[in-house]
């Protein structure tokens, strides 16, 4: 009987090692299924990214060609108007400068009224 038990006993091990070999090939399998799941969510986040951003670089350039049209006016316009004010500096600066001049060299003091 001794035989048998040992005979039984070691297919009992056996069957164990079995079962710790597959349980081992289980886990590697899905840590193999885990790694590819995340390249492949990366892979797509990636391709969504790319797909996004060629989105936002189109409608930004559709959007901003009319902000570029009101840059360039409002640049012409202001370009016209600081040379209307340097002409009439140039003008009339001498003038203006005599007019200060005066106005503060012959101050006349008043009394406040209140």
């Amino acid at each position: 009987m001794s035989a048998q038990n040992s005979a039984g006993i070691q297919t009992l091990l056996d069957a164990e090692r079995d079962a710790q070999k597959i349980v081992q090939q289980a886990r590697e399998y899905r840590t193999k299924r885990v790694k590819d799941a995340r390249s492949e969510a990366q892979k797509e986040i990636e391709e969504y990214k790319l797909e996004k951003e060629t989105e936002y670089q189109k409608f930004e350039k559709e959007h901003s060609s009319g902000n570029k049209k009101a840059e360039d006016d409002a640049k012409k316009e202001t370009d016209g108007k600081v040379k209307e004010v340097e002409e009439l500096g140039n003008k009339s600066g001498s003038k203006v400068v005599e007019q200060l001049i005066a106005a503060v060299t012959n101050a006349e003091p008043k009394p406040r009224k209140d």
